[in-house]
């Protein structure tokens, strides 16, 4: 990088100036975990349940069940695939601070990382858009607007802005702004020509897209003009900021009230997503120019926490290819643990006409969860048979039944199956639930592919955790008291040095018998011990990661500083009682090997040894029975 190293007072600066739960919260919905801790459901790794927890106090974050984790600037590293300098300067962005760069200074013009210079290109493509709307040539575009019944005020909302018609008015514009041709084309926003390259959108209505974090990653552009021989909607191609199937439209405006009214409702396109916002249904958003898929799935999941009481509504048109998305969709269903429903106006209208000829009301009383998105697909399906025959009900059961098969929660399975039985007509209701049975084995077991249902999986031993791969050693085991209080005594050494200080930092790494505590033990001491974090912890657990020898255990060290600690009251007493049994054991486990020295010495050994060996075991016995009289005393 031509600027040179960040300099290290401003990354502390940033890390301190940019909280890490609210950073995480524009990626997924956190809850109360307890202890001040958060959790949400983890976005580097799919799962049902939320094991990301997040140490606002700490500014860490830690999964345990992936065992990612890290500080602020690592998360948002990991989650949008930034270095290390270009996760600084946008954090640094967002905090208004101003970074000073090693070997030369600070230096306006220096290289920066090619997202952040492809984020700082669509933002100003945005703010150009937006400009051109007021133009005389984008009178057409504001007619467009509204006539659909969107005013001045809706498009500033929205970031809804103008594309010149002319070949190259933002390319040239972006070049003033010191973009190169072959960030542009990098970007999408520019593409090639014979000669020089040209503006890709030309001439029509723009709506930004933005990622889940509110950077504009995209655009979606709409033909206003008869002479326009391109399609309808023209998107943003793929680019290394955005993937089609990664991104939703609005989800920066949504999901604040996705997650907290745990609902999101599925529209299909830009319109319908102003228009379904400002008739008060502030949870709606839209995928961009592809079918809703499990990527956006994803996304959803870590807002609404898959909680039981979590909605998705989809609403498509009542034509043949809405049909067919509603039934794409449901393909996907099981990705949910929310429940799904489908709303198609009576007419067929979608949001943003519904908006037009009925008002706001009728566009909020639309999106009302009625029909289950599982009974409109199987309608769709029923309903191309003649069920007032067997043959038709037969058939229609036939290709029904496999679906309801993929629903992995038996008892939902069991509810709908009688549900399928009602649509068909057939009064034995047995007979379709075991159908449909008859079909999930069948799925289950042929060739041995594919997964078990979730209910028939053996659940892991709740009673142990995945260890770190290194140092080697055994499988730590919570049901064991020593590691079970090693980890204690850890977790307070990282997030309480002031109530183990000074006894702690007098233990020796062999007072751990699982070989990844010895190694985080050795760590903190590496780091200077753990009385350096009385002062300032955040800057003492940063040095702590800083000592780790290898990631994994950097990773151990984060997940023990953000757990949560066991103790109903964490004071000296609790972190005296830690301090004394993992002392008491290590002195038990000398006892038992000098006592085994004195064995094999036997009578027949040198007198001076025995006598030297002897009084070491008188000393360890007092020693040991001073801390079970006497407790954190004795240390």
């Amino acid at each position: 990088m031509a600027g040179g190293r960040i300099n290290d007072d401003d990354v502390k600066a940033v890390r301190d100036a940019v909280p890490i739960d609210a950073v995480v919260s524009e990626y997924l919905q956190l809850r109360s975990a307890g202890g001040g801790n958060l959790k949400g459901l983890c976005p580097f790794h799919d799962e049902k349940s939320p094991s990301f927890q997040v140490s606002p106090s700490k500014g860490l974050f830690h999964c345990f069940g992936c065992q990612e984790g890290g500080d602020t600037i690592a998360f948002v590293m990991k989650i949008d695939h930034l270095s290390f300098s270009e996760t600084v300067e946008r954090l640094a962005a967002k905090a208004g601070i101003t970074l000073r760069y090693e070997e030369g200074g600070y230096n306006p013009g220096h290289q920066r990382g090619e997202r952040i210079r492809l984020i700082e290109a669509h933002k100003a493509a945005a703010q150009f858009y937006v400009e051109q709307l007021d133009s005389a040539e984008a009178e057409i575009g504001r007619k467009f607007l509204a006539e659909r019944g969107f005013d001045q005020a809706a498009a500033q909302h929205f970031g809804v802005g103008y594309s010149p018609a002319g070949w190259d008015h933002l390319t040239r514009y972006l070049r003033g702004k010191g973009f190169t041709d072959k960030e542009l084309l990098l970007s999408g926003l520019a593409q090639e020509s014979r000669r020089n390259p040209i503006d890709r959108f030309r001439g029509r209505l723009m709506w930004p897209i933005r990622d889940v974090g509110g950077d504009v990653v995209g655009f979606g552009a709409r033909k206003l003009r008869d002479d326009d021989n391109g399609p309808k909607y023209l998107n943003t191609p793929e680019t290394p900021i955005y993937k089609k199937s990664q991104v939703l439209y609005g989800i920066d405006l949504a999901k604040k009230d996705i997650a907290k009214s745990s609902r999101a409702v599925v529209v299909e396109g830009y319109t319908d997503v102003m228009a379904c916002h400002l008739a008060g249904v502030t949870t709606a958003i839209a995928t961009c120019g592809t079918a809703f898929g499990g990527d956006h799935i994803k996304i959803l999941r870590r807002l609404l926490m898959d909680n039981g009481s979590a909605r998705v509504i989809f609403t498509f048109d009542g034509d043949a290819a809405g049909q067919k998305a509603a039934l794409r969709a449901f393909e996907d269903d099981q990705k949910f643990a929310a429940e799904t429903y489908i709303a198609i106006a009576p007419d067929g209208m979608d949001p943003c006409d519904l908006r037009l000829a009925k008002g706001d009301d009728a566009v909020a009383d639309l999106v009302e969860p009625r029909t289950p998105l599982f009974e409109f697909a199987l309608r769709q399906i029923v309903n191309r048979y003649d069920l007032e025959t067997p043959a038709g009900r037969a058939a229609a059961l036939d290709e029904a039944a496999p679906i309801v098969a993929r629903i992995k929660n038996i008892a939902s399975q069991h509810e709908v199956a009688v549900q399928l039985a009602g649509m068909l007509g057939i009064l034995d209701t047995q007979f379709v639930v075991k159908r449909v049975a008859q079909f999930a084995r069948w799925a289950r077991d042929r060739g041995g592919r594919g997964p078990a249902p979730a209910a028939t999986r053996p659940a892991p031993a709740a009673h142990t955790m995945r260890a770190p791969t290194a140092p080697s050693g055994p499988a730590l085991n919570l049901r064991s008291p020593a590691h079970r209080t090693e980890r204690e005594l850890l977790k307070l050494a990282l997030q309480y040095p002031a109530l183990v200080s000074p006894a702690f930092d007098a233990y020796g790494a062999d007072e751990f018998t699982a070989p990844p505590y010895a190694a985080v033990r050795q760590t903190i001491a590496d780091a200077g011990g753990a009385e350096q974090g009385i002062s300032d912890t955040a800057e003492y657990l940063a040095r702590v990661r800083d000592a780790a020898p290898d990631d994994t255990v950097r990773a151990l060290v984060t997940e023990l500083a953000v757990e949560v600690i066991h103790g109903r009251t964490v004071d000296e007493t609790y972190a005296g009682d830690q301090l004394v049994q993992v002392r008491l054991r290590a002195v038990d486990r000398r006892i038992r090997d000098v006592q085994g020295s004195l064995a094999r010495l036997g009578a027949h050994g040198d007198p001076e040894q025995f006598a030297a060996v002897q009084n070491e075991l008188w000393v360890l016995e007092q020693y040991a029975r001073s801390l079970r009289n006497h407790g954190a005393a004795a240390l």
